[in-house]
C-alpha cells in the first residue's frame, strides 16, 4: 500500500465491518486489519458435526434488522445472498414446574395469552408498549443517536417544548426504573413477570440495575415488530455479506494481520504498525477494541490512566451447543417454535443468579436461554437432526466458588476444562427435564466458557460479551473518558468504536454507523 488509505479499521466485527461497509460505498479508500484468522469477531459460524452449521458466539439479529445500518446497508446485503430468518414466535419462558408463556409478533395473540395467564396481565402489557410507542421517537432518538450531536439536542429542544420540562424530565425518570420495578408493578402473575425478566441480563444488566426495566420494554417492542432473526446458513453469512460491500467498493479486509499501535505525530493519528513492523498510513483510523487495548497498548495515554482504572467489565457469558438426533420433545406444548426460550424459576431466580454470578459463584440454577436455529433455518443441520444454541448470561469471570457446593474449583479462579463440563453437566441436567429422552439424542456437545469466549475474541473481557459493565454510570452520557465526544478520542483523526462506546452492544452495528455517517458516509 503506497497511497495513504483514507480509513484503517482495527478489528472485524460488526461495528467494524459497518463502518467499513458505509464508508466504503461513499467512496473512501479503506482496510480492516483482524488479528484473528477469520474475520467477524463475535459473528462467526463453525462446523458442529459433518454438514451441520452453528454460531459459538452471536446468533440474533434483531437489533440489526431494526437499526440504522440495516437501513442503510440492507439492500445491499440482500444482493449478496445475506437473508434473514425468523418464527412468528420470537421467545418464551418456562417454568421449573413446566408452565410455559410463549410470545409472538402479534400484539393481540400476545395480550390474550397475558390475560390467559391471569386478567388484568394482558390489558396491562398492551398499555406499557403503547406506552412505549408513544415515547419510541425520543428514547431511540437518545439510545441510538449520537448524544453529542445536534440532532440530539433539536430532538430534546422538540420534546421540551412538547412535553413541557417537568413532563420531559418525568418521561426521562421512568426510563431509569429498574426490570424489577417495571414488572412488579405492572404483572400481577409470576409467569408473566417472568417472560420478560431474563431479558435485561441480553442488555448486561440485572433485574434490579437501574434502566433495566426500560431496556426489557425496548427489547419486547422490537421482538415484536422484528421477531428473532438468524443468518439463513449460519452468522458468517452476514460477514461474508459485509466484506462484499468493502471489496466490490474497492476496500480489504486483512486477516491475520496484528496492529502493534497506532502511529501518531503531534497528537495526530497518521495510521498504523502491524506486528511484523510494516507501516500503514492513513488519514483517519478508527479502532473496535476495548478501550485498555486502545489507550494501555494501541494509542498510550497517561492522561486516561485514571478512567481505566474505574471501567469495569461485567459478567461473563458461557455458552453450550448442541447436535440432536430427532427433532427437541418438550414435555410441555406449544415450544417447537420459540426461537429463545428462556428456562428460568423466574424474577427472583433471575436475580439469585445474578448475584451468585456477580459474587464469583456459579449459579446454582442459571437462567438458561435455548436458541432453535434450525426451527427457523433448516438448512444448518441434514433433515432429522437440530441444533440447539445455548446461552447463560450469569456466569463468573473469575471463580470463587460455586453456589451449590457441588463442582470443585480451583484456587487461582480460572475457568478449566473440568469445570466447565461440569458445569455444562448441571445445565444438560435441566434441559433433560423440560425434553423427553434429551440425553439419549444428544450426538454432539460443545460447551465455551467465559475463558473460551476471551480466546475466540481478546474484546470479550473476561468472557464479558458486552464491551463492559452496562450499568448507567458508563452508559450514554456517563461513559468514562469524558474529555473526548462523539467516539473521538483526545488524538485527531483516531476514533473509538465497537461495543464498549455509545450505543452500546448488541448486533446492531450502532457505533460503526455513527462514525461512518460522522465521517461522511
Amino acid at each position: 500500500m503506497t497511497a495513504p488509505l483514507d480509513i484503517a479499521i482495527i478489528g472485524s466485527g460488526i461495528n467494524a465491518l459497518t463502518a467499513g461497509a458505509m464508508l466504503a460505498k461513499s467512496g473512501k479508500r479503506v482496510a480492516l486489519f483482524e488479528r484473528e484468522d477469520v474475520a467477524g469477531g463475535c459473528m462467526r459460524s463453525e462446523t458442529l458435526a459433518e454438514g451441520v452449521t452453528y454460531d459459538p458466539l452471536a446468533t440474533t439479529f434483531v437489533l440489526w434488522v431494526t437499526g440504522a445500518a440495516h437501513g442503510a446497508l440492507g439492500d445491499d446485503l440482500a444482493r449478496h445472498g445475506v437473508e434473514f430468518c425468523a418464527t412468528d414466535t420470537p421467545t418464551g419462558v418456562l417454568l421449573p414446574d413446566g408452565r410455559a408463556l410463549t410470545y409472538t409478533t402479534d400484539r393481540a395473540t400476545n395480550v390474550r395469552a397475558f390475560d390467559a395467564v391471569l386478567s388484568g396481565d394482558g390489558t396491562q402489557l398492551a398499555a406499557d408498549l403503547d406506552a412505549f410507542g408513544a415515547d419510541a421517537e425520543l428514547l431511540f432518538g437518545l439510545m441510538g443517536g449520537d448524544p453529542w450531536s445536534k440532532s440530539t439536542a433539536k430532538l430534546l429542544a422538540k420534546e421540551t417544548w412538547k412535553r413541557k420540562p417537568r413532563g420531559l424530565a418525568t418521561t426521562m425518570g421512568g426510563a431509569l426504573q429498574s426490570m424489577r420495578g417495571w414488572l412488579e408493578a405492572s404483572f400481577q402473575d409470576e409467569l408473566t413477570r417472568a417472560l420478560w425478566a431474563p431479558w435485561c441480563l441480553h442488555a448486561g444488566l440485572g433485574p434490579e440495575a437501574t434502566f433495566s426495566g426500560q431496556m426489557g420494554q425496548v427489547i419486547g417492542f422490537a421482538l415484536e415488530a422484528a421477531g428473532a432473526p438468524v443468518i439463513k446458513g449460519g452468522t458468517a453469512d452476514m460477514v461474508r455479506g459485509l466484506i462484499a460491500i468493502i471489496e466490490e467498493n474497492g476496500g480489504a479486509v486483512h486477516t491475520s494481520t496484528e496492529v502493534a499501535n497506532i502511529t501518531e505525530r503531534n497528537g495526530i493519528a497518521t495510521g498504523i504498525t502491524l506486528s511484523d513492523g510494516q507501516g500503514i498510513a492513513a488519514k483517519k483510523v478508527l479502532a473496535s477494541v476495548t478501550p485498555h487495548q486502545l489507550y494501555e497498548d494501541l494509542a498510550p495515554n497517561t492522561d486516561k490512566q485514571d478512567d481505566l482504572r474505574k471501567y469495569r467489565y461485567g459478567k461473563g457469558n458461557f455458552q453450550l451447543h448442541y447436535l440432536l438426533d430427532g427433532p427437541v420433545k418438550w414435555k410441555t406444548d406449544g415450544l417447537d417454535t420459540v426461537q429463545l426460550l428462556h428456562i428460568t424459576p423466574g424474577l427472583d431466580g433471575v436475580s439469585k443468579a445474578g448475584n451468585e454470578a456477580e459474587r464469583g459463584l456459579l449459579p446454582d440454577v442459571p437462567t438458561i436461554c435455548v436458541g432453535q436455529p434450525t426451527v427457523a433455518d433448516p438448512s444448518r443441520a441434514p433433515e432429522g437432526q437440530t441444533v440447539l444454541w445455548l446461552q447463560l448470561p450469569e456466569a463468573p469471570r473469575h471463580i470463587k466458588g460455586d453456589a451449590r457446593g457441588e463442582i470443585d474449583t480451583p484456587e487461582d479462579g480460572q475457568w478449566t476444562e473440568a469445570v466447565r463440563e461440569a458445569y455444562a453437566d448441571r445445565v444438560e441436567a435441566i434441559l433433560a427435564d423440560h425434553i423427553d429422552g434429551f440425553k439419549d439424542q444428544i450426538k454432539t456437545r460443545r460447551a465455551i466458557s467465559p475463558a473460551d469466549l476471551q480466546g475466540y475474541n481478546m474484546n470479550l473481557v473476561g468472557g464479558d460479551p458486552y464491551g463492559g459493565a452496562c450499568s448507567i454510570e458508563q452508559f450514554f452520557l456517563w461513559r468514562p473518558f469524558a474529555d473526548t465526544v462523539r467516539h473521538e478520542t483526545g488524538i485527531k483523526n483516531l476514533y473509538h468504536i465497537g461495543a464498549s462506546t455509545h450505543p452500546g452492544p448488541g448486533l446492531s452495528g450502532g457505533s460503526g454507523f455513527l462514525t461512518a455517517k460522522e465521517l461522511g458516509a
